[in-house]
């Protein structure tokens, strides 16, 4: 081989360059779409009874639900493990099943968030359930879920 085409077959240092800028922006766009899709999976929504109504998501989308436990709606299994109850924000009502202990402050008539999904039976599974902490308490996504429909005043509880 003469010594001009060993040169040219030598990279330029520009070139060797572009190509590692080019490489690295590979790498570096995969690690961010595989961190992306890993933190999507992990990402837990909370909805009102009327978002849910309006927004009939997937089944197996899993979620969180909350406003305000119905008067009169909780109801025990005979075994006492399985609990169900509604959930409403005063405009739009849903049923919800759980099955385990409830917190011991989860009452008719308090703020809980509940964590699951919606059945095929329109039926919210939880699979966990929160309940607020003391009297003067509405979990923040709950009062303003409450404020935005017009029926809960700061202090006062309901209207």
């Amino acid at each position: 081989m003469t010594a001009k085409r060993v040169a040219a077959k030598r990279m330029a240092p520009k070139r060797k360059r572009l190509w590692l800028l080019v490489g690295s922006l590979a790498v570096l766009g995969v690690a961010a779409t595989l961190v992306l899709t890993a933190l999507n999976d992990n990402i837990v929504f909370f909805y009102s009874p009327t978002q849910v109504a309006e927004k009939k998501s997937a089944p197996e989308r899993r979620f969180r639900l909350g406003g305000l436990v119905e008067q009169g709606s909780v109801k025990k299994s005979s075994d006492g493990q399985v609990i169900s109850f509604k959930v409403t924000d005063l405009a739009r009502t849903i049923d919800v099943t759980y099955r385990g202990q409830l917190p011991d402050l989860f009452r008719e008539g308090q703020g809980v968030i509940a964590e699951g999904s919606l059945g095929a039976d329109g039926v919210f599974i939880a699979r966990e359930v929160l309940a607020k902490h003391d009297e003067n308490y509405m979990p923040p996504e709950v009062a303003k879920a409450l404020k935005e429909s017009g029926r809960w005043q700061e202090g006062s509880g309901k209207k």
